[in-house]
């Protein structure tokens, strides 16, 4: 019983091993400049452009939406275009969740890029800057 107890025990350690990510280096990220917010009863749609490692010029639009009455958390939807450097295009729908601090806006996000690749995604928004600095940790690599 006890054999059949560590075996068990070593095969749950190694799948969530194998299965973890590492969030203390990102693959790539950059700053992309906020080009517009327009607010909404609810909501805020935003749009972002710039540079990000390893996707060239990206573009994005999003939308915010509260989750509750004081407007510090909630939901988040939107699309990202991006054109790599030999002229490819890819996009990518995006989904998740985003928490306010004041002036700074935390995104949190999984994209799945027309490519096939797959990035966890954490943006730090800076609303009075008007920017936002971009982190992803590839999850799956595109083809």
């Amino acid at each position: 019983m006890k054999k059949i107890i560590l075996t068990l025990s070593f095969a749950l350690i190694g799948t969530f091993v194998t299965y973890s990510q590492d969030l203390s280096s990102p693959q790539g990220g950059g700053v992309l400049n906020i080009e517009s917010v327009t607010p909404g009863d609810g909501y805020s749609k935003m749009r972002f452009k710039g540079d990000i490692t390893g996707y060239g010029k990206v573009f994005v639009s999003m939308k915010l939406i509260s989750g509750d009455n004081s407007k510090t958390s909630g939901t988040l939807d939107g699309q990202a275009r991006t054109i790599l450097n030999d002229g490819t295009l890819l996009s990518s729908p995006l989904n998740g969740s985003w928490k306010r601090d004041g002036a700074l806006i935390k995104f949190y996000f999984i994209d799945d890029v027309s490519n096939g690749a797959m990035n966890f995604v954490m943006w730090d928004v800076d609303i009075l800057g008007e920017t936002a600095d971009v982190k992803y940790y590839e999850l799956h690599s595109g083809n």
